[in-house]
């Protein structure tokens, strides 16, 4: 397992300094070249993808089991609180380039993506319309708030893991349009299977923007350094972060 040392130089790489001060609009941004003068876990090769791939399908298959009365209830909430579909899917691009939809519990009103205008000031749909997300998001709805908080309307992304659309850690799923954030770097990020958490998630994510590239560059250095080492702490993390509510 790589030293936290050598992780926490990680973060620093992808905090990508000289990245804010150039990155304005999608598109715009390129990506430095890799720095083998850094220290960072060495990607693994076939044997780690082959272990990665039994640990998604074994563990996916434990969590959708042992989840499946507790995910029902959850749903049983959510309908409760707003009414329509307790389940939510979303097109994402995958390995490759592939189109993908995967499954959430659904968070916000029924009408949130359609007529988002409804909800949000002209300022916040702004943000929404480049990150993807807002903060203090108003189409979110009560019993959505404390899934988001907790990551368990990811839940049913199990699916989507068996399937073989996701793996349990890699770059977060992103949309065609954002594919384009990363620029030069676009072909290297689609590279990598995306995954349910993965190393944006568990450092930076609340200040790790498109706009000012940390989020590339978070996303990337996992791309370049993807192994047994840095899943597990990926892994370990992700846990902490579910705990603090981020």
């Amino acid at each position: 397992m790589a030293e936290s040392g050598e992780l926490a130089r990680g973060e620093c790489v992808s905090g990508g300094q000289a990245a804010r001060s150039r990155v304005a609009k999608r598109g715009d941004f390129r990506v430095p070249p890799p720095d083998d003068t850094v220290p960072a876990p060495k990607p693994g090769g076939m044997g780690y993808r082959f272990v990665k791939r039994s640990f998604d399908i074994v563990f996916s298959a434990a969590v959708c089991a042992v989840l499946a009365l507790p995910v029902a209830v959850l749903c049983l909430l959510v309908v409760l609180d707003s009414p329509g579909s307790p389940f939510f899917r979303q097109e994402r691009i995958g390995l490759n380039g592939k189109k993908i939809r995967i499954w959430k519990i659904r968070t916000m009103v029924t009408d949130a993506h359609t007529n988002p205008e409804r909800y949000m000031t002209p300022e916040q749909l702004e943000q929404w319309e480049r990150e993807q997300k807002v903060d203090d998001d108003p189409r979110i709805t009560r019993i959505g708030r404390l899934l988001r908080n907790t990551s368990l309307d990811e839940l049913p992304q199990f699916l989507n893991v068996l399937t073989g659309d996701l793996s349990v850690i890699g770059p977060r799923p992103v949309t065609i349009e954002e594919t384009y954030e990363f620029g030069n770097a676009r072909d290297e990020f689609l590279s990598v299977k995306p995954g349910i958490t993965g190393w944006w998630q568990v450092t930076e994510r609340n200040n790790a923007t498109w706009e000012n590239g940390d989020r590339q560059m978070l996303e990337l250095f996992y791309v370049r350094h993807a192994s047994l080492a840095l899943d597990l702490r990926i892994f370990v993390r992700t846990f902490k972060a579910m705990g603090s509510g981020q």
